[in-house]
């Protein structure tokens, strides 16, 4: 039998809470307040937490592995130096929080949004990026090769300088993104708006190439 989430109710808010234990493995929770909760250095291993709030959360070098976040809310938590390893953080939101050294291996962050969050310098290893919104996120130098990207909001983004060779960009929203210096060889860009962007100085393959020129008109021989 699966653990019965623990819920906290429809009462008011009852402050924060920086002396609350990281909870068991395996724990299930649901709608519980962690906001400004102290778990530096902590370890949660297969923990499911559910529209939980980390409002101002302290999670410095946190681990989390198999751990499942969703629909929970993160605004300003400090994350840096954290790691997390095949954990997912589904339609959560990173208003404003501070991710610097991040390390995410093996992680899904479908859905979740990222206004005003601080992302770099991060690693990112096989993780699935799709659907989450980066409007105007500083990406600027980060490895994201091979990183699943797709129809991610990327208007605006800083990527100059960053590789995101063969990464998966179908239908990813990349209008007056910044490209220069980055590289896109082999990365899939099915259905991009190719004339939604400056492409100055960005490392583009054969095929891409086609594509760039086709978007603007050109007939190109077989």
């Amino acid at each position: 039998m699966p653990p019965t989430p623990r819920k906290l109710g429809s009462g008011p808010y009852t402050g924060p809470k920086p002396h609350v234990r990281p909870p068991a493995a395996g724990s299930v929770l649901e709608g519980e307040d962690f906001a400004r909760v102290d778990w530096w250095d902590a370890e949660l291993d297969g923990v499911t937490f559910t529209r939980c709030r980390f409002d101002d959360a302290s999670l410095e070098e946190l681990v989390t592995r198999r751990c499942v976040f969703e629909e929970c809310v993160l605004t300003g938590a400090r994350l840096a130096g954290s790691r997390h390893l095949g954990s997912a953080f589904l339609s959560c939101r990173f208003d404003r929080a501070k991710l610097v050294d991040v390390t995410w291996d093996g992680c899904k962050l479908t859905g979740s949004q990222f206004p005003g969050a601080v992302l770099r310098p991060m690693t990112a290893t096989e993780c699935d990026w799709s659907y989450t919104n980066l409007r105007g996120a500083d990406l600027a130098e980060l490895d994201l090769s091979g990183q699943r990207l797709r129809e991610a909001d990327l208007t605006d983004a800083d990527l100059r300088g960053s590789t995101l060779t063969n990464a998966d960009l179908d239908r990813a929203r990349l209008q007056s993104a910044k490209l220069r210096g980055a590289d896109l060889r082999g990365a899939s860009m099915d259905e991009v708006n190719w004339r939604s962007f400056e492409l100055t100085g960005v490392r583009l393959d054969i095929a891409q190439a086609v594509e760039f020129a086709r978007a603007h008109g050109a007939q190109v021989a077989d």
